[in-house]
This record gives C-alpha cells, structure tokens and sequence, in this order.
C-alpha cells in the first residue's frame, strides 16, 4: 500500500475535493459525527465520490498519521469521460476501440488488463465509480505504466455507459462462457466496445442484454473459467486480427 494514494484529515480532504483532486473513495469512520463531517458527505455525494463507513481499525491500518477519522483513496492520474472521448475518435478519423469492466476489482488483474489494452491500441478503458477497482500506483506499477497513457473513463453506470456506447454505432461484445457463439465469428472491424466482467459475477444481467455479440471462449480443461486478465487479452487480440486482416489501422 502505497502512502501517496492517500490523503489523511477531514480539512485535508474538503480542500482536496474543492481544489478538484481526483478522489476514488473516502472512508470515515463509523461513529464520527459532526458539522464538518455532514458536509464532507454532501460534498462527496455531489461529486459522485464513492464514501465508505468503516472501523477506526480500517483507517489504522491505512495510516498511523493523525487522521481524524477521515481518509481519501486518491486516483493516481485523471480520469477522462467517455463522452469527450468519442467525439474525438470520429473527428479525428479513428475506429473506436473501447474495453468495458463490468466490476472487476482485483488490481493485478486490472493492471494486466491495461497493459494488454496499450498494446492492442485500445482508445479508452471505461469503469464504474462503484464497486470497481481504481487506478493507483499498485495498479499503475502492475500495468508496467500502461495506465500512464491510456485514458481511463470512470463512470457512474456500466450500463449508461454500454448504452451510450451502442447509440454511438459500437459493436456491443461482451465476453461470456454462458455462450455458444465461438468469439472468432463476431465480426470486429467496425467500432467496437468489448465488455469484460467480474470472475465471480460475470457481466451484470442488464448490460448483458445490450450486447450485440456474446462471445465465448472455448474451453476443453476441468476448471470453470478462464482469469479474466488471460480471457480479455485473448478478446482484445481477436479485434487486432480481424482488423488486420481487414487492412485496417489498428490505431
């Protein structure tokens, strides 16, 4: 656990909220109650920054510093909008390629996945704001500093932003072994959005129903499913061969 993630001190957090700071989660312990405390949560809320309860045990593990019960996980870089960023892929001529995680929260995973995605030429990568893991210098060193140059778009809804990706002409395909469809036959050369859920969950029921190719990964071993790092690397790379294939710019 890296110290510079984290902001510590309810005065410390306010300003850092007000000057714009990227903010990933705060947590505040459980019994604290105060005037200071109420608007750091309306704040929070305003923001859409995700806020935990927690023991002051939690927060004593973070840090020994004098944190007042009060500690923000801070975004190691900013994150980008996805509504910015596909305007500017059609206006600048380039085929959007977009990876979706759809509640993945391991950081090893993530990582892997962002330096897969780098090198695929991936344009963005789109997360929720809850219940998903965040870009810190864990994830940044797993990424072998992927993450420094792909954008990284934290979002309020997976589904709003499945959504909003479909009514903008991507393909929808969304990786799944509940499929029969062999994930060779989607056709991946037009703009695409490649969704990738959680290994324990899967990919939530609603965005699943956007998807215009499930997709399926064969698999001829005992064990239930492959890691979802190895499974979008796979995924990621079939879009680079049929596009090559096809003559088209990857990037």
């Amino acid at each position: 656990m890296d110290q510079n993630d984290y902001i510590f001190g309810i005065h410390s957090v306010l300003e850092a909220i007000d000057s714009g700071r990227t903010i990933d989660k705060i947590f505040i312990k459980k019994d604290i109650n105060s005037e200071l405390a109420s608007r750091l949560t309306q704040l929070a809320r305003s923001r859409h920054i995700a806020i935990q309860r927690v023991p002051v045990e939690r927060l004593n593990k973070i840090t020994r510093k004098n944190h007042q019960g009060v500690v923000a996980q801070v975004a190691a870089v900013d994150y980008a909008s996805i509504g910015n960023i596909m305007p500017t892929l059609f206006d600048d001529g380039v085929l959007p390629f977009i990876v979706v995680l759809d509640g993945i929260t391991d950081v090893r995973n993530f990582g892997a996945i962002a330096r897969t995605a780098e090198c695929c030429g991936v344009n963005a990568i789109v997360i929720p704001s809850h219940g998903s893991v965040s870009v810190g210098s864990d994830s940044i060193k797993t990424s072998a500093g992927a993450l420094n140059y792909l954008p990284v778009c934290r979002e309020n809804s997976v589904l709003s932003a499945v959504r909003y990706l479909k009514e903008s002409g991507c393909t929808i395909v969304c990786a799944t072994e509940k499929s029969s469809q062999n994930y060779t036959t989607g056709d991946y050369t037009g703009p695409v959005a490649l969704v990738m859920g959680a290994e324990d969950k899967g990919i939530s029921p609603e965005v699943l129903e956007l998807a215009d190719v499930r997709a399926a990964i064969p698999q001829f071993g005992r064990i239930e499913s492959l890691n979802v790092s190895v499974a979008s690397g796979v995924m990621m790379y079939e879009v680079v061969r049929q596009r090559l294939n096809a003559n088209l710019e990857v990037i």
